[in-house]
């Protein structure tokens, strides 16, 4: 009969086991118990070496339960948050927690989203990012969750200016009235005169009418003659559509169109397309964010720009913020975080329509995208 290999002996001794265990391994003889100990001496090796990895990987945090996070949104099915739950998903796996639940309101109801969050308060979850879109109705909810212990941060929309209207820990997500001024300024560019209408899909909600509030005030800071007209057009982007263009049948001796939401900016370009407003009047036609359409209406030269706010970053980071704020027992407060304020125009388009990536939200795959050449700055 032959006994243990004294390497595996020796190894077997320098594990971290029972006194039990030990001696039954030990003691046995034959290939059988060979093998088992040098399975148990490769599994707790392996053991070591996946737990290393994974730390490595986790920033080397301490082990913590797998925490449950809760996003609510206004528009759960818009293209523009495809990129958003991605980056809620990959900060989630990243960390080792679970994916947070995508919930809210398919249409921008208000009270569908106050009934998401209470019943994620109602299941305790571990942590709630909220887009703002209405200042009063999420108070109560807002103040109930951190009451029961339960951070909350809001993201892409953040109440109306100066008021957040919540007492949320931060807001992650694009300075949405300042974008709207540099949405007008940037037209100012190309504007002296006439009239120009600004679309907006819904009215009042705070993730983009302070964006039309900042871009009719820069018109009106201008001092130029120009007519700044507000035009209501529909959560629903086919009836969106149907609204802008007969208005620009109504309109066509506008100066500029512009828009504050994606699905208004897309159908901006198409009905400009359609009517061949550039040979008519029209000077400038932009708005916001980098659904295809409308990064093809920039290459085509219908529209002249859209502004990128990073919908990644609205998912990634309040994901990073909860983590970190149950890790540190509410010591490392997040912190408000702009997301930014980047024009893509025909200049800079090609690699958003060449490169398909999960950070856009034009694939899901995971890949490393890399980039040549110098980098842009001011």
């Amino acid at each position: 009969m032959s006994r243990i290999p004294p390497r595996v002996e020796e190894a077997v001794a320098t594990l971290d086991l029972s006194p039990v265990t030990r001696r039954r391994l030990l003691s046995g003889t034959g290939l059988a118990s060979a093998s088992l100990a040098a399975g148990a001496l490769l599994s707790a090796c392996g053991g070591d070496d996946k737990k290393s990895s994974a730390a490595g990987t986790a920033g080397n945090f301490p082990s913590t339960p797998k925490w449950k996070f809760t996003f609510v949104n206004h528009v759960t099915t818009n293209p523009f948050f495809t990129p958003t739950q991605y980056g809620m998903a990959d900060a989630a796996t990243l960390l080792g927690i679970e994916k947070p639940q995508w919930t809210g309101s398919q249409n921008s109801i208000v009270a569908e989203m106050v009934n998401a969050t209470n019943t994620a308060i109602s299941a305790k979850v571990d942590g709630i990012a909220v887009a703002v879109v209405d200042k009063n109705a999420f108070r109560a909810p807002v103040a109930q969750a951190l009451d029961a212990g339960i951070p909350v941060v809001s993201y892409n929309a953040d109440g109306a200016r100066g008021d957040t209207g919540t007492a949320r820990l931060a807001y992650v997500g694009q300075g949405l009235y300042e974008s709207g001024y540099a949405l007008g300024q940037r037209a100012l560019r190309q504007v002296e005169s006439g009239e120009v209408a600004g679309f907006i899909a819904t009215p009042g909600a705070l993730n983009i009418q302070p964006r039309i509030d900042g871009a009719q005030q820069a018109f009106k800071d201008s001092g130029k003659p120009i007519s700044f007209t507000a035009v209501a057009t529909n959560a629903d982007v086919t009836k969106g559509l149907s609204i802008i263009d007969a208005y620009a049948q109504g309109h066509q001796n506008l100066a500029g169109m512009l828009a504050v939401d994606a699905g208004s900016t897309s159908s901006v370009g198409q009905v400009v397309k359609k009517y061949d407003m550039r040979s008519k009047a029209l000077k400038v036609a932009g708005g916001f964010d980098l659904i295809p359409e409308t990064l093809t209406g920039i290459q085509a030269g219908s529209l002249d720009y859209t502004i990128d706010q990073q919908p990644y970053l609205q998912g990634f980071l309040p994901v990073l913020y909860l983590y970190l704020y149950k890790i540190a027992g509410g010591l490392l407060y997040p912190s408000d975080t702009n997301t930014g304020l980047l024009f893509v125009t025909k200049d800079n388009v090609g690699p958003y329509q060449s490169t398909k990536t999960r950070y856009q939200g034009s694939t899901s795959d995971q890949a490393l995208v890399p980039r040549s050449g110098p980098i842009p700055h001011g």
